[in-house]
């Protein structure tokens, strides 16, 4: 099992940065261009529990897989969801994104996602495995985040 942790500065308040991983399908192609769809399978009132069924494009194919929520909290300083979900019966995923209030216009996003090979061939995928897309997505979710909180002060 791989796994990658890191975190970044956001200038944007906390709930700015939320809307894009607890909100509409819309949102949520913000930072995740390739998710084209979204949609609620069973929802649950404690939120963890909850799957959905999600499309993701990756060039001219669409992958549909179920994704659960493993963990949820939505406090106002802090907020953590955690989801899980396997793709192509090959690697089973979780992504995990903590996001702590810094101060009224700053948010400290950290995530954590883990990739666990399921046939002993994508094994050798993961060998060589970086932290390039977890960096990449970091800084998609700080420009989306920061360009949307900055767009009405300064236009």
């Amino acid at each position: 099992m791989k796994k990658w942790t890191k975190d970044i500065e956001i200038n944007a308040p906390i709930e700015q940065v939320w809307k894009f991983l607890d909100g509409s399908l819309e949102n949520m192609q913000e930072i995740m261009p390739q998710v084209v769809e979204h949609k609620p399978i069973k929802i649950t009132e404690e939120v963890v529990g909850s799957i959905y069924r999600q499309s993701y494009r990756e060039g001219k194919r669409v992958e549909e897989y179920d994704v659960e929520t493993l963990e949820y909290s939505n406090e106002p300083n802090k907020k953590k969801l955690k989801v899980g979900f396997t793709l192509a019966n090959m690697f089973e995923i979780t992504a995990f994104y903590e996001l702590n209030k810094i101060n009224d216009n700053k948010t400290l996003l950290k995530y954590t996602v883990t990739n666990r090979p399921l046939k002993w061939i994508v094994k050798l995928f993961l060998l060589f495995a970086t932290e390039k897309v977890v960096v990449e997505f970091l800084e998609r979710v700080k420009n989306v985040a920061e360009s949307q909180t900055y767009k009405g002060t300064f236009g």
